[in-house]
């Protein structure tokens, strides 16, 4: 296939993905990285791309777009008065930590081992997302302490090994813990911040071969996907936080949280199966 042909087709995916990805992420609150990480993996392979490191690429690129959309969103959450900066300050420094470990983590681990993480992470979340409730408590309030240390290096560590942002692990685990949903959501984009700013400086340090690997793409940062994903969201997103007050949220919670589970057995058996 003659480049200027994939580049026009991995244009048009990467408009049709952040399209897609706005729209979701302003029904359900949900970041774009559960999306983005396997439409990446997908589309690059798709087109012929087949680095050693797509992965770290795909992941990469993801962290790179959640700089910009976590910040338009904890600045919007916080004009609203909807951040609790208490619980930011004090597990900033451990979720930090945690990105930066991910970030050196996924430099000595295959494509495929990423793969098989990013499957079984994501089959949490979507059945986590299909058969949690609102009710559900292991305290009342957050850790502290010792605690508080191991789950936010936890929570920052494992979503750079996913490329997400702060509110799949951060919104359930603020939840658990009686943060009301509102005050949790805006929280988590902050989350989202503090993972995504250390990990994607630590990725753009980072070398990547140059076989197989996609065009413009500068140390595991794609920057045409970045770009786009971006302009895109910031397009899709308002489309979709009106139809989430127009539709009621339960069944698209549902179709979501089954849509997630499908992408997460994919990458499995991509996985293991080739």
């Amino acid at each position: 296939m003659p480049e200027t042909v994939i580049l026009f087709w991995m244009l048009l995916l990467l408009l049709l993905i952040g399209g897609f990805a706005g729209i979701v992420a302003g029904m359900l609150g949900v970041g774009g990285g559960i999306i983005l990480v396997p439409a990446f993996y997908f589309t690059f392979s798709a087109l012929g791309y087949d680095s050693p490191q797509l992965m770290q690429i795909c992941l990469a690129t993801s962290l790179a777009t959640i700089v910009v959309t976590s910040v338009r969103s904890v600045l919007a959450h916080n004009r609203k008065g909807a951040v609790d900066w208490s619980i930011l300050r004090h597990w900033a420094p451990g979720i930090a930590l945690g990105a930066v470990l991910g970030m050196l983590a996924t430099t000595g681990l295959r494509s495929e081992v990423l793969m098989v993480i990013f499957g079984i992470l994501g089959l949490v979340i979507g059945l986590y997302l299909a058969f949690g409730r609102a009710d559900w408590r292991l305290g009342e309030e957050m850790p502290k302490g010792a605690g508080r240390g191991v789950i936010s290096t936890g929570v920052g560590f494992l979503s750079v090994l996913m490329g997400i942002g702060g509110g799949s692990f951060g919104v359930p685990l603020m939840s658990l813990y009686a943060v009301p949903i509102h005050r949790a959501v805006a929280t988590a984009a902050g989350f989202g911040v503090i993972i995504a700013v250390p990990s994607v400086i630590g990725f753009l340090l980072t070398g990547t071969p140059p076989e197989g690997r996609p065009p413009l793409t500068f140390g595991q940062v794609n920057l045409p996907a970045f770009l786009i994903i971006v302009a895109m969201t910031m397009v899709t997103t308002p489309f979709g936080v009106r139809l989430a007050h127009a539709m009621n949220p339960k069944p698209l919670k549902r179709a979501f949280a089954a849509f997630i589970t499908l992408m997460a057995l994919n990458m499995l058996r991509k996985a293991l199966m080739g």
